[in-house]
């Protein structure tokens, strides 16, 4: 039983852990300028997946990207060169994270707007709903009074056929 939970503890743990596709020939023998690597490889974009990050993806592009991004470090090049450097090369879509800038503005400005605009619609809606007036039940008739009473006291009602 011990081994099983061992075993299970080490799949979770393996299946928990992200996985990185950056190979063992990649990796910088300094682990400074490696962790700088690694993080820049996080913020970039793989051309070819779009949804992952260049350290994430096996496509051939992005291990040439993170060759190229450990080139530049290697060569002394700071985290905003590299940076610069791909955005020259490749655009503002190799960034996961769009840099805050004047040609992005509507990007960044667009969804806190809905979000007000939609909270602020809501309210406007809210105060000018009628409120709800609680619902009177109708008034019994008396033919149903009676039949209420009878039953209530364990009598037969009369049948009204």
């Amino acid at each position: 039983m011990k081994r099983l939970i061992l075993a299970m503890t080490f799949v979770i743990a393996i299946g928990a852990s992200p996985a990185r596709a950056v190979l063992p020939d990649e990796v910088m023998s300094d682990p400074a300028r490696e962790a700088r690597a690694r993080a820049l490889s996080q913020e970039l974009r793989c051309m070819v997946c779009q949804n992952q990050s260049i350290d994430d993806s096996e496509a051939p592009l992005a291990r040439d990207l993170r060759l190229l991004v450990r080139e530049r470090i290697a060569s002394g090049d700071s985290d905003r060169q590299v940076i610069d450097f791909l955005v020259a090369r490749y655009g503002e879509f190799v960034l996961l994270k769009p840099r805050f800038e004047p040609q992005t503005l509507l990007l960044w400005l667009v969804p806190p707007f809905v979000l007000i605009g939609g909270g602020i619609t809501l309210w406007i809606y809210a105060r000018r709903r009628p409120p709800r007036a609680a619902a009177e039940p109708a008034a019994l008739t008396q033919e149903e009074e009676a039949r209420l009473t009878a039953l209530m006291s364990g009598d037969r009602p009369a049948s009204s056929s």
